[in-house]
């Protein structure tokens, strides 16, 4: 075993794989002014999510469970997921976004995660 390395267990094991795949990611993804990038955050409990031009660093659009025309919505929480990714998708056509890159932050693409990108490729955005 090499000094500093310190042996994960649980949780932080799997937050720290999360944390390795985003960097990963992230160094072959990068969001312009014309396709911007859709971030999606998940916690346990709610799930976020943002387009995010990089070169500028600025947020056009945002969606999460904690918005109120989402928060205790009927439904489990890939059902919320779609309702997050329809309301992500209609803010960022408002902003005049058409296209994305989707950014999975380092989970698998499954369940609430691709529930929300399935409900934004439904309500019109592209990627």
């Amino acid at each position: 075993m090499a000094y500093g390395q310190k042996i994960l267990k649980g949780d932080a094991y799997k937050r720290a794989a999360i944390k390795r795949r985003h960097i990963r990611i992230r160094k072959r993804i990068a969001g312009t002014a014309e396709r911007p990038r859709l971030v999606v955050t998940r916690s346990n409990r709610h799930i976020v999510a943002q387009v995010i031009d990089d070169i500028k660093g600025h947020t056009l659009a945002s969606a999460s469970t904690l918005d109120t025309s989402v928060r205790g919505g009927e439904g489990d929480k890939s059902a919320q997921a779609k309702q997050v990714g329809a309301l992500v998708a209609e803010r960022a056509k408002a902003a005049g976004v058409e296209a994305v890159v989707f950014d999975r932050g380092g989970n698998q693409y499954a369940g609430r995660i691709a529930a929300l990108a399935d409900a934004a490729r439904e309500a019109g955005l592209k990627f």
